[in-house]
């Protein structure tokens, strides 16, 4: 029995010293990098996940031509979104343009451990009844039909802002890794540039009968400008107990990644810092909205 022990007990040594000694030479590597290096490994990395990386910001944005786009969006995505540690607030807007109905859906709140936000842009072959809308699956729009999509997002709980983009696409995001924040203390300040006047006007529309004020959103020609805040209120015990779960995992999540990590500031150097020392932790901070596999936005 005690040489079990001292020999689990020299086990342990040796795992903890070689593991030392590796994170030591890790950080030395990533910290001998120059910075254009280390955004061509990052970018290398993140394209088969369809992410990017945007120095600027320090945060991870989707790209336009992510594998996400062939699995298109479907209610069922949202609804199962808490069961996979991402808790958020949804904005769905439906409109009807040129024989078709249209949906431009906005998110924010916590992706496990990332702070973030989405603005993705989908539309059905035909004009859908309103019992049709939680069941079909839509498809994201062509490159042709990509509108001109931007965003802030800001905490107003920590009065700051997380994230600022623009830019032709059909699912435009930001997220920002170790961040951990209350979806309902996220806001997005967002301006949609469609193809008319009268497409944005059917948006414009589909806002106000959603409960926004004619003040609250601005329509100038084919742009429509509003901010999305605060979030639907969860509903049922068993939801709501799934999503204080969900919450206080992510925050664990959070204080783990940021305390294994804790020699970089910047997420670029963490996430390479992970990459090298733990790969399957990078692997599960980069499946940031792996659900849609289960039919994509």
């Amino acid at each position: 029995m005690y040489l079990f022990f001292t020999l689990l007990l020299l086990i342990i040594i040796f795992f903890y010293c070689t593991s030392y000694y590796r994170r030591k030479k890790i950080i030395k590597k990533i910290c001998c990098m120059c910075r254009n290096e280390k955004y061509e490994i990052i970018d290398n990395l993140l394209e088969p996940f369809g992410y990017a990386y945007v120095p600027a910001q320090d945060i991870f944005t989707s790209r336009r031509n992510a594998w996400q786009k062939d699995f298109g969006y479907s209610a069922f995505y949202d609804k199962a979104a808490p069961h996979l540690g991402i808790v958020i607030n949804s904005l769905p807007v439906y409109f009807n343009y040129d024989g078709r109905t249209w949906l431009i859906e906005f998110w924010k709140g916590q992706y496990g451990i990332n702070t973030g936000c989405e603005i993705g842009v989908y539309r059905a072959d035909r004009i859908l009844d309103k019992n049709e809308l939680d069941y079909t699956l839509f498809k994201s729009v062509d490159a042709h039909d990509m509108p001109e999509l931007s965003f802030s997002l800001y905490n107003a709980k920590k009065d700051m802002e997380i994230a600022q983009l623009c830019g032709r696409h059909w699912w435009l995001t930001a997220f920002k890794p170790g961040l951990f924040s209350i979806p309902s203390n996220l806001s997005i300040c967002s301006c949609i540039t469609l193809y008319s006047h009268e497409m944005a006007a059917a948006f414009a529309d589909a806002l106000i009968k959603l409960g926004y004020c004619t003040n609250e959103v601005i329509l100038r020609r084919n742009t429509v400008t509003f901010t999305f805040e605060g979030g639907k209120p969860v509903y049922g015990i068993f939801r709501k107990i799934i999503t204080s779960v969900a919450m206080r995992l992510n925050r664990l999540g959070c204080q783990i990644y940021l305390f294994i990590t804790r020699p970089f500031t910047l997420s670029v150097d963490r996430v390479l810092f992970l990459y090298y020392y733990l790969p399957f932790i990078f692997r599960r901070i980069l499946n940031i909205r792996k659900h849609k596999l289960a039919g994509e936005k």
